[in-house]
């Protein structure tokens, strides 16, 4: 059973999100909370599997809540949801140590699978408006010697993985197994200590690996 935690200052939200997720057999809401100190303080209770957190929520934002509590639950992951698609706190929400985002006004199928896909480990990168948010928004390329220690094949990996492509489209160009890709992804992740593939597709624009419009 997926463990879920609502953070969102309206109650509808919650409640229309809570009547969705419930419906599904392998999804529990545990927790709700209004604002983004009620969200740390009820998920270090709870200790959800999945935490949807409204990024614009009085008190304490969505990303100071994600920053404070990454820390304290790293197996815990959080989906931001945003009303707009380009929000231009989208990528601090990832450096902040989000694994997704997702519209308010997509459909209940999108949220349902939202859930499921960063309880399994994946990162909600699918989006082209995520991609074009952090090509937008990532830093200067900066010197990134933690890129030495990969290996010519993992560069490889990383750069297909940042232009959004998944294990098995990367196994393709590369001609190799899908499961060679998922051993190749997990080691970059380790390697450059990130937390999963939102965290490496912002490191590769941020080190100049690819550039903004790349494709």
């Amino acid at each position: 059973m997926i463990s879920v935690l609502l953070a969102d200052d309206q109650a509808l939200v919650r409640g229309g999100f809570r009547l969705i997720l419930d419906a599904e057999p392998d999804i529990e809401v545990i927790a709700e909370a209004a604002d983004g100190g009620q969200a740390i303080e009820k998920a270090l209770q709870a200790r959800p599997d999945v935490v949807l957190m409204d990024i614009r929520m009085p008190a304490l934002d969505g990303i100071q809540a994600t920053r404070q509590l990454i820390p304290q639950l790293p197996a815990t992951r959080v989906v931001m949801l945003t009303t707009f698609d380009l929000d231009d706190y989208i990528v601090d929400a990832f450096r902040a140590g989000a694994s997704g985002f997702l519209l308010k006004t997509a459909p209940p199928q999108q949220l349902v699978a939202a859930v499921r896909t960063v309880h399994a480990g994946d990162a909600l990168l699918a989006p082209a408006s995520t991609r074009r948010l952090i090509e937008q928004s990532a830093r200067p390329p900066a010197p990134a010697p933690a890129l030495d220690m990969l290996t010519p094949r993992e560069h490889d990996v990383l750069h297909l993985l940042a232009r959004g492509l998944t294990n098995a489209e990367i196994a393709q160009q590369l001609v190799v197994e899908p499961s060679t890709i998922k051993s190749h992804v997990a080691s970059v992740l380790a390697k450059l200590g990130l937390r999963d593939r939102v965290q490496a597709v912002i490191t590769a624009y941020e080190t100049g690996l690819i550039q903004p419009g790349q494709t």
